[in-house]
């Protein structure tokens, strides 16, 4: 059993995977084994160097067999697959440039869409910050939300977070609100209670 997806042959996956090691070697004490200039026990190395390869496909596995020291394969499999933030850099910058809010069809889709790309752009090593994101919300709502648009800009966020979770309320109120419009038509009165 591997604690998270193994490192592939073409390394599609090695900036998750990269960052996935250095979280689980440093949770089980052993992340100065794959820092320069360590002075790590031939036993910690020889448990990280087992961590790592566990976690690489089986043909990979294979290419590294002769290597023992934990730094020297992180450092191979980094020369090898680095070049995978050139790679995914401009795709996550075009799907950042492209992302709209009013491309979606509600909130929660939309989060999880911008944190995907955020996500992406600082695994290769871009920033995003909060005002980014607020800006990037403000500014793709539908044309014809430009008043909300602004009364959430006049609100002051000053976090990303915080605009969401404003977001979020409003959806699940207008949702409840055009649930109660459908089952009580407007200018009906309300049922009277029964005794």
């Amino acid at each position: 059993n591997r604690d998270y997806a193994a490192l592939n042959l073409s390394g599609d996956n090695y900036l998750q995977w990269a960052l996935d090691t250095k979280i689980s070697l440093r949770s089980k004490g052993l992340g100065d084994t794959i820092t320069k200039d360590n002075n790590e026990n031939d036993k910690n190395r020889y448990r990280a160097i087992s961590f790592i390869r566990h976690h690489l496909i089986e043909g990979l596995r294979d290419q590294y067999m002769t290597i023992e020291n934990p730094l020297e394969l992180w450092n191979a499999l980094q020369h090898r697959y680095d070049h995978q933030k050139t790679v995914l850099l401009p795709k996550a910058r075009d799907d950042w440039k492209n992302l709209r809010f009013l491309d979606f069809k509600s909130v929660d889709e939309y989060n999880s869409a911008l944190f995907k790309t955020v996500s992406m752009l600082r695994l290769c090593g871009e920033e995003v910050t909060e005002e980014e994101l607020l800006e990037k919300t403000y500014t793709t709502f539908h044309a014809s939300n430009m008043i909300l648009q602004q009364q959430y800009r006049v609100k002051g966020f000053a976090t990303y977070t915080d605009l969401i979770s404003c977001l979020l309320l409003a959806e699940v109120n207008n949702e409840l609100l055009i649930k109660n419009s459908e089952a009580i038509p407007v200018g009906t009165a309300a049922l009277l209670e029964a005794h």
